[in-house]
C-alpha cells in the first residue's frame, strides 16, 4: 500500500503558540530564504535569539572594495620549506588586519528586515505583551506560513510565503485592524559590514555605521516602488509592491508603509535581485498558488518514510525530524553553491561555504530520489575549477586542490585549520557518481568528467611516498575531520586514508566509462595507500594518536567513517564493531556534533547493530537536539546546524533502503526484532 503522503507529511507542521526564541519559522526554495517571528513578519527580532533575516545565495559583499587584501598578503607555512611544496595562508601576527579581512570577505550580505507595526486605538506602537491567541502553522505540504493571533481583542490571519523560482516572499494581512489604518509595514536595511571578528559573534544584522552604505527608492505607481541599495563595490535592488497605503521613508535606510483603510485585507510582495537584473514582481496570488503546486510536487515526488505504526515509542520523532529536515534542506542546502553551515538562515562564518559539509547538506538528495537538487550546486565545482586548479599549483601539485572555507567566488579563506583539511578533496567524485548512478549518460559524465578528474589528479599527488616502509602517507601537516589534531603532528588519519581509496578507484572508473587512460598513478597509490591504523583491535583517530579515546576522545569520531560514509573495503568488520563499541561507550558526546550521530549510525547499520543505530539517531545529547521548527541546535551562536539534518537523512536512506552488498531484507538497517514498522518508497540505495 502506498503511503499516503499528505497525510504523513502534514502531521508534523510546526505549530507554534508561543514567541519560541530558538525557533523562527522560514520560507524558501534554496536559492532564497525569509525567516520570520510569530507574526508571519520580521516584526519584533528582538525577542528571538536567532537573527530573522532576508538571505540569498547571489548576495555577497567585501568591505571596502573586492581586492583591499589578497593571500599573498598572509604568510605561509609550507609542507617542504625546501621543495616550497605546500604553501597555507595561516595566522601570524603581523599579519592580522589581512588575515581577518580575507576571513570576514567576501560575506553573505542580510537583505533587509521586513516587519508589522501595529498601533493602538490612541495612536501608540504596540508591544508584543499586547498579543495574544498565538497560533503559527507552517504548511509544509504548500510551503506557506500562516499565522494567528489577536492585538487589542481583534483578530489578525497572516499568510506568508515565497515565490519557488524568484528571490520573492510575499505576505497577505486580514484585520478589522487595517480599516482603522493600525497595521502598517516598516522595513530596514542593515549595513554590509560585520559586527565582530569572531564567526559566533558577528551572526546579527549589523544597525550601525549607516554612512557605509546608501538606499534610493524609486515610486514607480501609487502601489509600488523600487529600492537601489548600494555598498562599496557591490548591491542590488528591491522591488515592492502593494494593495492599499502609502510608503513613506523614515529613516537613510528605512521606510514605512501604512495602509489607507480602504479594505480589510493588504497585500504585500518585494523581490530582491542583482543590480543589473530585471524581472517582473508576481502578484501574491501568483506567488502563492505557484509555492503550492512546487511543494505538492516535491513531497509527491522522491521518497518517503513512514515510521507511525512502530511500537517503538520514538518513531513519531525520528519521523518528524524526517519530515522537518527535508523541508529544511529543500530550502537551505539546495541551492548554486554549496551552502554555509547555517543555510539561509543566517550567517555563521561570516557566510562563507565549508566544502567539507557539502557531503552533509546535499549528498542525501540522490539517496531521496531528488538528484536535481544537488546538482543545482555541483555546476559551481565547474565554475571554480580554475581556482582550484591554480591553488593545487601553486603548493606544487598537480589536479584541483578544494579548498574549505570559501564565499562564492571559490578563494580560500586562510586560518590555522581550513588549509590543511583534505577531506572535502573526494567529494566532487562521489557525488559526481550519485548523479551519474541517478542518470547513467553520457551528457552527466561530460557534466563532471573533469571535475572527477582532476580531483583524482590532486589527490594522487598529494599522497607522500614512504621508501622505508614502502607506503604511501597522507600527512604531515594534515588535520582530518577531527579538527583537534594538530596538523604537524597528524598523519594517516583512518577516514581519510580510506576515502582517498575509495575516490581514486571511483575516479578510475569514471575514466574508463569516458574512454580515457586510467592514470597509472592513481592505481599505484591507491593499492599502496598505508593499512588503516588500529591498535588493540580498535581503529586510531590517526597513525600517531595511541590516545585517541582517552585524551583525544572529543569532537568527531571521524574513524567510523570509514565504514558507513564509505563502503569500507579495507575496514576489517570485527575491528570497527569494536571500534564502535568503544566511541559509545568512552566518547565525549557534549563535545561533538550533529552530523556526528547519523554518521555513528550509518556504522552501525552496515555492522547490522540496527538497535545501535537508532539509538544513536536519537541519542539524548544537547548538539542532537531538534527544534520545533526542525532545525539542529547546537550551542549559543550555532543555533542551526544542516549538516545534521542532511546526515539523519542520508542514515534513515540507508537504514530504510539499504546499500549495495547490504544483506538482501527490508529496512536492514534497523532493528528485525519487530519493535520498527518501517514502510519506504522512492528510495535509493549508496554503495
Amino acid at each position: 500500500m502506498k503511503i499516503n503522503r499528505k497525510a504523513l507529511v502534514t502531521r508534523h507542521n510546526p505549530v507554534i503558540r508561543e514567541i519560541n526564541a530558538l525557533s523562527p519559522l522560514s520560507v524558501g526554495n534554496g536559492e532564497f530564504a525569509f525567516t520570520a517571528d510569530f507574526t508571519g513578519m520580521q516584526t519584533f527580532p528582538d525577542q528571538y535569539t536567532i537573527p530573522l533575516g532576508t538571505q540569498s545565495q547571489w548576495a555577497w559583499h567585501s568591505t571596502g572594495g573586492r581586492n583591499v587584501w589578497n593571500l599573498d598578503d598572509v604568510r605561509m607555512q609550507y609542507r617542504d620549506e625546501e621543495r616550497q611544496l605546500g604553501g597555507y595562508p595561516i595566522r601570524a601576527e603581523d599579519k592580522e588586519e589581512a588575515y581577518h579581512w580575507l576571513r570576514q570577505n567576501p560575506h553573505r550580505l542580510q537583505l533587509g528586515q521586513f516587519g508589522f507595526t501595529f498601533m493602538s486605538a490612541s495612536g501608540e506602537l504596540l508591544t508584543p505583551d499586547a498579543f495574544t491567541d498565538i497560533e503559527q502553522t507552517l504548511d509544509l505540504w504548500s510551503g506557506t506560513l500562516i499565522s494567528r493571533f489577536r492585538v487589542d481583542n481583534q483578530p489578525v490571519l497572516v499568510h506568508t510565503f515565497c515565490h519557488p523560482e524568484q528571490d520573492s516572499f510575499g505576505v497577505t494581512v486580514e484585520s478589522q485592524l487595517l480599516t482603522e489604518v493600525r497595521i502598517g509595514i516598516q522595513f530596514r536595511f542593515p549595513a554590509p559590514g560585520m559586527t565582530s571578528r569572531s564567526w559566533d559573534r558577528s551572526i546579527d544584522l549589523y544597525w550601525g555605521e549607516t554612512d557605509s552604505h546608501t538606499t534610493k527608492w524609486f515610486q514607480q505607481t501609487p502601489t509600488s516602488a523600487l529600492i537601489e541599495r548600494t555598498m562599496d563595490e557591490d548591491g542590488y535592488n528591491v522591488s515592492l509592491s502593494w494593495s492599499q497605503g502609502t510608503l513613506k521613508q523614515t529613516g537613510l535606510h528605512e521606510f514605512i508603509l501604512n495602509g489607507n483603510g480602504t479594505s480589510e485585507r493588504l497585500e504585500f510582495t518585494a523581490q530582491f535581485l542583482p543590480l543589473t537584473e530585471v524581472r517582473a514582481l508576481a502578484t501574491t496570488q501568483e506567488m502563492m498558488e505557484a509555492s503550492r503546486v512546487h511543494w505538492e510536487s516535491f513531497w509527491l515526488s522522491g521518497g518517503a518514510i513512514e515510521l507511525a505504526e512502530s511500537k517503538d515509542s520514538r518513531a513519531l520523532e525520528l519521523e518528524r525530524r524526517i519530515v522537518l529536515s527535508q523541508f529544511n534542506t529543500a530550502i537551505h542546502s539546495a541551492g548554486s553553491v554549496p551552502p554555509q553551515e547555517t543555510g539561509l538562515l543566517y550567517n555563521s562564518w561570516f557566510g562563507k561555504l565549508h566544502l567539507e559539509m557539502h557531503w552533509w547538506h546535499a549528498f542525501h538528495f540522490p539517496l531521496w530520489g531528488r538528484a536535481q537538487l544537488l546538482e543545482r550546486s555541483m555546476g559551481w565545482y565547474r565554475e571554480i575549477l580554475p581556482v582550484a586548479r591554480e591553488l593545487a599549483q601553486s603548493q606544487g601539485y598537480q589536479g584541483a586542490r578544494w579548498p574549505k572555507m570559501v564565499a562564492a567566488e571559490g578563494t580560500q579563506s586562510p586560518s590555522v585549520i581550513a588549509p590543511l583539511l583534505i577531506w572535502q578533496q573526494p567529494h566532487p567524485i562521489v557525488m559526481a557518481e550519485l548523479c551519474y548512478l541517478a542518470e547513467p549518460t553520457k551528457e552527466t559524465l561530460a557534466r563532471y568528467g573533469d571535475v572527477v578528474l582532476e580531483s583524482a589528479e590532486f589527490m594522487a599527488s598529494f599522497a607522500e611516498w614512504d621508501e622505508e616502509r614502502r607506503r604511501y602517507v597522507l600527512g604531515p601537516p594534515v588535520i582530518p575531520a577531527q579538527e583537534n589534531h594538530k596538523a604537524e603532528n597528524t598523519w594517516n588519519p583512518t577516514y581519510e586514508l580510506e576515502y582517498w581509496r575509495h575516490g581514486l578507484e571511483v575516479a578510475m572508473e569514471w575514466a574508463r566509462r569516458l574512454g580515457k587512460q586510467v592514470n597509472p598513478k592513481w592505481l599505484e597509490v591507491s593499492e599502496q595507500l598505508s593499512e588503516l591504523p588500529e591498535a588493540d583491535g580498535v581503529y586510531l583517530a590517526h597513525e600517531n594518536c595511541p590516545n585517541t579515546y582517552t585524551e583525544a576522545n572529543i569532537d568527531h569520531p571521524s574513524m567510523l567513517g570509514a565504514l558507513g560514509m564509505l563502503p569500507g573495503k579495507m575496514v576489517d568488520p570485527s575491528i570497527m564493531r569494536n571500534t564502535l563499541h568503544r566511541v559509545m561507550e568512552s566518547w565525549s558526546w557534549e563535545r561533538t556534533w550533529g552530523w556526528d550521530y547519523p554518521m555513528a549510525a550509518m556504522t552501525a547499520a552496515r555492522l547490522g547493530e540496527g538497535e545501535w543505530a537508532v539509538d544513536l539517531l536519537l541519542k539524548e545529547v544537547t548538539k542532537n537536539t531538534y527544534l520545533p521548527n526542525g532545525h539542529n541546535y547546537q550551542r549559543p551562536g550555532l543555533y542551526a546546524y544542516l549538516p545534521g539534518n542532511g546526515g539523519l537523512l542520508t542514515a534513515v536512506a540507508m537504514m530504510a533502503c539499504g546499500w549495495q552488498g547490504g544483506p538482501d531484507r527490508h529496512a536492514p538497517g534497523f532493528p528485525s526484532d519487530g519493535s520498527w514498522t518501517v514502510r519506504w518508497e522512492g528510495l535509493h540505495p549508496w554503495m
